[in-house]
């Protein structure tokens, strides 16, 4: 099995839904014990930087992956901190999207960090 940042997202096909409690604990496993899952529906983890710059640099990183996955995160910035959530909007919940985007960010931001 492909580990999920190896992944594509793919669209949403009609009459897909979202992912069961069981497959939401798979997959964050999977991703490891910094994302959180808020209420079932939503997917979060906040990143750290030495300041603004940092922080609004990853940002625009992020922004360049959501764009080439055809996934969208929303993203909050502040000084020295970025809080990514995920969420399908279509299916109101967490699909394997989520979590593949997830994986990316991480794999991002291991990446990154040194450079931004």
């Amino acid at each position: 099995m492909k580990e999920l940042n190896q992944k594509k997202c793919l669209p949403c096909t009609k009459g897909s839904g979202a992912l069961s409690s069981q497959e939401l604990n798979q997959f964050l496993l999977e991703l490891g014990e910094s994302w959180k899952i808020e209420d079932g529906k939503k997917l979060s983890k906040p990143f750290i930087f030495k300041n603004f710059k940092e922080a609004l640099s990853f940002v625009n990183h992020v922004g360049a992956l959501a764009e080439d996955e055809g996934h969208h995160p929303d993203l909050l910035l502040s000084y020295g901190k970025v809080l990514v959530e995920l969420f399908t909007h279509k299916v109101g919940g967490l699909t394997e999207n989520d979590f593949i985007l997830a994986a990316k960010i991480d794999a991002l931001y291991i990446s990154n960090t040194a450079h931004l």
